[in-house]
């Protein structure tokens, strides 16, 4: 319904890493699901059509560094031209299976933590609903940070205690997310390096 159509045929992206017997399981996957799987493509390989690699002339090498919600993964990718066709091919990967956006919402939601603590006294980290309210507002600032330099967390009765109820105000800037994911950040060089 979402799409005004059916879905009868499918190309299917994996990651690069993924050996034959897990792309197979895809493919089947794919076809149990009632699809026709065209072709079981790389992750890589995607991003770089997605960018329009496919349309420059002439042979190139492409880093493709992707930072997902869990995991981090750097391909490296040669996109040789035969004879007006573009051959993809990934190259080389790695990565770090525990690295992803959620470390950074967690870097944020510390950072709240700590702030809320030295300014309230209250600690929220005993606090389950306190603590989703914080994943979903340090989720919200991380991606307003990347097209601005600063913004408002606000979080009004994000707990109460004997003295009422307790509220969250804090402005987060882009230069403090830096410092704040800098490691993390730096925890990618690595696994580039040796892609």
């Amino acid at each position: 319904d979402y799409l005004g159509a059916e879905v009868t045929e499918a190309v299917i992206t994996v990651p690069a890493y993924f050996n034959d017997s897990q792309r197979q399981a895809t493919k089947d996957a794919g076809r149990i699901a009632g699809l026709d799987v065209k072709r079981i493509i790389n992750e890589p390989t995607a991003a770089a059509l997605a960018y329009g690699m496919d349309k420059q002339r002439g042979d190139q090498k492409v880093a493709v560094y992707d930072l997902g919600g869990g995991t981090f993964d750097i391909s490296i990718i040669e996109i040789a031209e035969i004879e007006g066709e573009h051959q993809f091919e990934v190259l080389s990967t790695n990565g770090d299976t525990f690295l992803g956006g959620e470390d950074f919402d967690l870097r944020i939601i510390d950072h709240l933590v700590e702030s809320f603590k030295k300014e309230q006294g209250v600690d929220l980290r005993n606090d389950p609903l306190a603590l989703q309210r914080l994943k979903e507002a340090a989720e919200k600032a991380k991606i307003e940070l990347s097209s601005s330099q600063q913004t408002d967390i606000n979080l009004p009765y994000i707990t109460a205690d004997q003295s009422g109820p307790k509220h969250l105000n804090l402005k987060l800037t882009r230069a403090k997310l830096e410092s704040l994911v800098e490691e993390l950040v730096d925890r990618t060089i690595a696994p580039c390096r040796t892609a």
